[in-house]
């Protein structure tokens, strides 16, 4: 579909994106405990998932599950992924635009927006996948929408996508789209496509498993925040914005 490689957008107050590197790693680090730890995937999943079933109280886990409240599974289903190929492919948005989003907002903001987006994220795809099986359902009967985990850093790495998107709209990045066909596109066309087929799959796809509605939320989250958390005036930011068009044209 789309899997970013690079931009070449120059970081302009910090030499090194402490956090987006921190982020990935924690992430590699768990999956290869998921992967390869004692734990069998079922029970990581239903240890750190978010079971929009169990969030909502419609169901309850056996003794010992989750390994966290409830509520913290809003935040610790960000940190798991169910393939390689899934957590590479977040890895690569977060490696490609998570440096500049960082850069314009600071470690500490960063991370608390990364954070806010994830928590967004799974939290739409709770309510949406409650509002799918039917609000009017008997309790006995959960429908597999409620009872399906979300795990996946997805949420948090579309708001990123969002700032990024934002901040550099005509900074033309290299790609791979449609299986593997790499061009070099403006932001906002590359982004702009990976939006629409978030959009009219979770409107208008197949029930496939995919948390649809986790993107959109954690898009909508990241660019309702990226003015209040960037920088504010800075001549420095200001000035490799308006080089960054200059170049573009």
């Amino acid at each position: 579909m789309f899997l970013p490689l690079h931009d070449g957008v120059p970081l302009q107050h910090m030499k090194t994106p402490v956090v987006a590197r921190s982020l990935i790693v924690a992430c590699v680090l768990i999956h290869l405990f998921y992967v390869y730890g004692p734990l069998s995937a079922d029970e990581m999943v239903g240890g750190l998932g978010l079971i929009p079933a169990v969030l909502f109280g419609y169901e309850t886990l056996p003794e010992g599950y989750p390994f966290v409240p409830v509520w913290m599974t809003l935040v610790t289903n960000i940190f798991l992924h169910g393939s390689w190929f899934h957590l590479i492919g977040n890895m690569l948005f977060l490696w490609v635009f998570g440096d500049n989003v960082e850069d314009a907002m600071g470690h500490l903001r960063f991370l608390a927006f990364f954070l806010i987006c994830g928590i967004t994220a799974s939290l739409v795809h709770a309510v949406a996948s409650f509002s799918m099986a039917g609000a009017s359902m008997p309790e006995s009967f959960i429908l597999p929408a409620l009872e399906r985990p979300l795990i996946g850093a997805s949420g948090g790495v579309s708001g990123v996508v969002a700032a990024y998107v934002i901040l550099y709209p005509r900074v033309r990045i290299w790609a791979l789209f449609l299986g593997g066909i790499p061009l070099r596109l403006p932001a906002y066309w590359a982004i702009g496509f990976w939006f629409a087929v978030q959009f009219v799959s979770a409107f208008f796809g197949a029930d496939d498993g995919v948390g649809w509605f986790a993107h959109l939320g954690g898009f909508i989250a990241g660019a309702i925040l990226i003015p209040i958390m960037r920088h504010r005036y800075d001549p420095v930011l200001a000035r490799a914005a308006a080089q960054e068009l200059q170049s573009s044209r």
